[in-house]
């Protein structure tokens, strides 16, 4: 009785998995990309885009902050905030979390930021990126800058509490 062999099927990675997948293969030897190489390009390039303010929904740009600050809490693919990747032999996918620039059309911004990371991981990698899928998960206002907010104009009328 033989035994069987094992099976041709292609396997994935997150972010979160296996470190490293083949992405070239020949006789001179093979090259592989880290989840976390491939994470780092799609949040470099979404970035790129004018009216993407940043990364991340609010509870995990709290933890970005706050990982910063910590020595040696900077590095590492889990540290790239809003942006998941799954990495297979040949295909990436990507999920992106951004915060969009008031004022911006989101329809096209999304289009733009989903070109520009297909694009830029495609050229980089020579993965196929098969989807990227992009949730707005808030709108940035000038105001939240430091700039004059609404509550920092100066009243026209007396207040009328003390």
């Amino acid at each position: 009785m033989s035994t069987p062999t094992p099976s041709a099927t292609s396997t994935t990675t997150t972010t979160g998995g296996i470190p490293a997948r083949l992405a070239d293969d020949t006789t001179q030897g093979k090259t592989t990309i880290a989840a976390s190489v491939v994470q780092k390009i799609a949040g470099i390039a979404a970035r790129e885009i004018s009216g993407v303010h940043s990364m991340g929904g609010g509870v995990s740009r709290a933890f970005g902050a706050i990982r910063e600050r910590i020595p040696g809490g900077g590095t590492g693919a889990s540290n790239i905030a809003g942006v998941q990747v799954e990495v297979g032999e040949k295909q990436a996918a990507v999920d992106l979390d951004i915060v969009v620039e008031y004022g911006a059309s989101i329809v096209e911004l999304a289009r733009a930021v989903r070109r520009n990371v297909i694009t830029a991981v495609e050229r980089m990698t020579g993965l196929e990126v098969i989807e990227v899928n992009i949730a707005v998960n808030d709108i940035h206002l000038p105001s939240e800058d430091g700039g004059t907010a609404e509550a920092d104009v100066v009243p026209t009328q007396p207040s009328r509490v003390e």
